[in-house]
């Protein structure tokens, strides 16, 4: 006699077929968020080209408010860092979450109300609180009391500056210069109007870090090391003697 035991139809029926098996509950969240891209790129004109363009353009446009912004050189007032024409990429997160401009940035920022009604980009001079003093004997500027070395990026050929000036920087406000001081129009030449030529750090967009392009121009931009030995201002309060003293 045959023992095998034969399958009831209760267990055939309880059995499920190939076509009944149980899909994985991932898969319909999967295919629901492709049925609604396809969805949306059958709405859209271009389908998902233009879908995918659009979705660039977002993440860029969410770059430049945020992140980096590019910005073109207006003028040679930076050459020979900057010349005119030169891409840039500006980093507007580089002075938030606490961190300040430091002395020797390149920075642009929003010159209305001091410069003029146009973003501009200088080198930071002074910080908040630095006494600013041009020219010494040796026709240097001085920051704190210490003498710097601008041969490494002023302009060949220009002087620190032709224009005297004696200047403390007020708290959250910063000193700039353009690097051809020839051609340059910075805080020297708005020592008498509102704000003294000085800068809010608010109105800061951000700090240039890189050249773009043209391509054959392109690097990134480095703090020089002129101003690493000059000391914080609350230790290089000069005396009034020696300002009077300071342009030689």
């Amino acid at each position: 006699m045959d023992t095998e035991a034969q399958p009831t139809e209760r267990d055939r029926s309880s059995r499920p077929s190939g076509s009944e098996q149980t899909s994985d509950p991932g898969e319909p969240e999967g295919r629901s968020r492709f049925a609604l891209v396809s969805r949306v790129s059958a709405w859209v004109p271009g389908g998902r080209i233009t879908l995918t363009l659009l979705t660039c353009l977002i993440f860029l446009l969410f770059l430049s408010t945020f992140v980096m912004r590019p910005f073109q050189i207006p003028s040679g007032s930076m050459e020979q860092a900057l010349r005119i024409g030169d891409r840039v990429l500006v980093n507007k997160l580089a002075y938030r979450f606490g961190a300040e401009p430091q002395r020797g940035d390149i920075v642009v920022f929003d010159g209305t109300g001091y410069f003029g009604h146009a973003d501009y980009v200088k080198r930071v001079v002074g910080v908040g609180g630095d006494h600013v003093v041009c020219c010494d004997k040796e026709g240097r500027i001085r920051v704190n009391g210490r003498p710097v070395d601008e041969s490494g990026f002023l302009y060949p050929g220009d002087s620190p500056s032709t224009v005297p000036f004696d200047v403390v920087v007020p708290d959250g406000t910063l000193f700039v210069l353009g690097d051809h001081r020839s051609l340059s129009s910075d805080s020297r030449n708005h020592l008498g109007s509102p704000g003294g030529g000085m800068i809010p750090v608010g109105d800061v967009i951000g700090r240039a870090d890189w050249i773009v392009w043209p391509f054959g121009h392109a690097t990134r931009l480095q703090r020089p090391d002129a101003y690493a030995r000059v000391p914080a201002a609350a230790s290089a309060r000069v005396p009034a003697a020696e300002r009077a003293g300071a342009h030689g």
